[in-house]
């Protein structure tokens, strides 16, 4: 529901449930109970609403059904799915290669490479839009490679990767590509050329506690975790039956919009690009034109980040500051440092399917006062 006074603008954070997700997870709440691993009749039906699932979102982010494995969040499948990749690779090199602006889920998978396999985990540089260097991974894929990561788009500045010509890099030296897609999936094609990628259904307005892992066939993927005898041998534990079939249900239908949507979005993210350029000491980040279409990031100077948010709260705004991964801790954003860009200051602004016009309109007048506020405070 928008808030008549205010709006939620932090939909990286979360997108607010779609209503396709929310009416067929009320649906299968009285038909995916039994688990699916069974014979009887009950747990047949279970079987079939999770192989729908399955193949919805197979189709959806082109793959095939089997190579579509669900999980208990995106954090585990980017975990199960870089790992696992890793771990196949171990006789051929132990080293990992990823962008400098990946999420902390990747950089906390290659601090338990490091740690645990007697493996490295090097980081490869970005320009001041947050593109990763190609030429310098080409270069550092001179060196032996277990697997390279990079994302297809950055969730806290909204730069799109160059996915392609980096897959097409990977494939000169023969190493297989990671691709953490959550950003992405439901938002833009998402880019092929990866071996393993991983996602999660809350980013496109599923259910939270549901990432999606795919791992393509003939990938050298070994699990790194303990798993189970269930229906899918690459994870563990009693499927959520009515909370996947919801993430595919909405992932389903927001694909179906997502042009329409994507436009409304794009029109009004250049509105406040515009707008918040105009500000004194504001500078926008990200590249302006291959960009997610509902996420724009700015930093303020003489401005801490943290306060402003909650000065923006307090008119019922909702918006980020710093990476979703760090924002908790108050920690600087690795990502804006590795961009060269501020790091204090900093307000990640992303739509949802339903932000409108006037939630726009009345935030943009908004936020030069609550600036002007909160640098006036901090002299």
């Amino acid at each position: 529901m928008t808030n008549p006074t205010g709006g939620y603008l932090d939909a990286v954070s979360g997108e607010p449930l779609h209503p396709a997700a929310r009416e067929a997870f009320l649906a299968a709440l009285d038909r995916g109970y039994a688990d699916p691993l069974r014979l009887h009749g009950a747990a047949r039906e279970a079987r079939l609403l999770l192989d729908r699932a399955r193949e919805t979102v197979a189709g959806e982010l082109g793959v095939l059904p089997p190579e579509v494995t669900f999980t208990a969040s995106g954090t585990a499948a980017v975990h199960q799915g870089l790992l696992g990749l890793l771990s196949g690779r171990r006789r051929v090199s132990t080293r990992l290669v990823h962008s400098a602006v990946e999420h902390s889920s990747v950089l906390d998978a290659g601090t338990w490479w490091t740690r645990h396999s007697g493996g490295t985990a090097d980081g490869v540089g970005v320009d001041r839009l947050g593109r990763v260097d190609v030429d310098a991974l080409d270069e550092a894929l001179d060196t032996p490679t277990g697997v390279v990561a990079v994302q297809a788009a950055n969730p806290e500045v909204g730069t799109l990767q160059p996915l392609d010509e980096v897959a097409e890099r990977c494939a000169r030296h023969d190493v297989p590509l990671f691709s953490d897609v959550a950003a992405a999936a439901g938002r833009t094609a998402v880019p092929q050329g990866w071996a393993v990628a991983a996602a999660s259904a809350h980013k496109w307005g599923g259910p939270a506690g549901v990432g999606v892992l795919l791992v393509r066939s003939g990938a050298r993927w070994r699990a790194p975790f303990p798993t189970d005898d269930r229906v899918d041998p690459r994870t563990a534990g009693f499927e959520n039956v009515p909370a996947v079939l919801a993430a595919a249900a909405a992932l389903e239908a927001v694909a179906a919009e997502r042009d329409e949507v994507a436009a409304r979005q794009r029109r009004l993210v250049d509105r406040i690009r515009a707008s918040v350029a105009a500000i004194e000491d504001v500078e926008v980040v990200g590249d302006p034109d291959r960009r997610l279409p509902h996420v724009v990031t700015f930093s303020c100077l003489y401005v801490d980040g943290e306060t402003l948010v909650t000065g923006l709260d307090r008119h019922g705004f909702a918006v980020a500051s710093g990476s979703a991964c760090t924002a908790s801790a108050l920690e600087p954003s690795h990502v804006l440092a590795a961009m060269g860009a501020l790091t204090h200051g900093n307000v990640r602004v992303s739509l949802t399917r339903d932000t409108t016009d006037d939630e726009v309109d009345r935030f943009l007048a908004l936020l030069p006062r609550v600036v002007a506020e909160v640098r006036e405070r901090l002299r």
